[in-house]
């Protein structure tokens, strides 16, 4: 999360300007075009869980600690977790959670769809880590251009009726027919080996 002590030297002129960057760097990380992971495998509290809700996916261990907990200072969270939150959990569960202030762990986590994945904390710490890259293993192997497109249709088409993310859908799927990775997948295919993609 923030740190408290920089922040409390702010004064209200200075307090807009730097969430408004801080929402803004968060929002970047949203709109990678790649598929991005956030591994939590010790705290994600305010800031720091705005900025793992910007992921597409997010792991965590079972003992980590998440939650928007602005509310508890007399403030909201300013980097997109209000949004990102209700749209990831509902906004029922993400107003209760947030104007709680609640802290919550991995486990409670992945019951409520705030994350993909809990598993249980190894002894070296990084246990989300080593699912994450686990996961990410299962991905990159996948056509790159289909990835983002992929992306691109799910993110744009939940912000619309279904019927309008059809045209998300469709606007995505041009862009890989003309591909040289789906030509290759489909040779590989044909020739049962693995395809080799180049991003384009």
């Amino acid at each position: 999360g923030a740190d408290l002590k920089e922040r409390a030297k702010m004064t209200n002129e200075e307090v807009g300007p730097f969430v408004a960057g801080l929402r803004a760097s968060v929002s970047e990380m949203a709109n990678l075009p790649m598929p991005t992971l956030a591994a939590i495998d010790g705290f994600a509290l305010g800031g720091g869980l705005e900025v793992a809700l910007a992921c597409d996916m997010r792991i965590t261990s079972h003992n980590a600690k998440l939650g928007l907990v602005e509310t508890r200072l007399a403030i909201i969270p300013g980097g997109g977790g209000t949004q990102r939150l209700a749209r990831a959990i509902g906004p029922a569960k993400a107003k209760e959670l947030i104007f709680a202030a609640r802290v919550f762990d991995g486990s409670e986590a992945e019951k409520m769809g705030v994350v993909n994945h809990s598993v249980p904390q190894n002894e070296e710490g990084d246990a989300a880590f080593q699912k994450s890259l686990e996961l990410a293993r299962e991905i990159l192997p996948q056509g790159p251009v289909a990835l983002r497109m992929a992306k691109f249709a799910i993110n744009r088409g939940v912000e619309v009726d279904i019927n309008s993310g059809m045209y998300f859908e469709e606007a995505g799927y041009a862009q890989v027919i003309p591909t040289r990775d789906r030509r290759e997948a489909m040779e590989a295919w044909l020739e049962k080996r693995p395809p080799k993609y180049y991003g384009k």
